[in-house]
């Protein structure tokens, strides 16, 4: 089984670039507060790391 990470958004991305804007919106983030699980993949990671200030990631057995 592969490791998983959950996202979630913890602050708005109104006056954010429009990448970064892409990068939550692609992640499957909307609403302040808002997690997904996804699979621990460089790509995910990647994408988490360009918000990072704007998201949390854990690890999820």
């Amino acid at each position: 089984m592969t490791k998983q990470i959950k996202i979630t958004l913890v602050k708005g991305f109104v006056n954010q670039t429009a990448r970064q804007k892409n990068n939550v919106l692609s992640l499957g983030l909307h609403k302040i507060g808002q997690s997904v699980v996804r699979e621990d993949t460089p790509v995910y990671r990647g994408m988490a790391h360009a918000v990072r200030h704007l998201v949390t990631v854990e690890e999820v057995d």
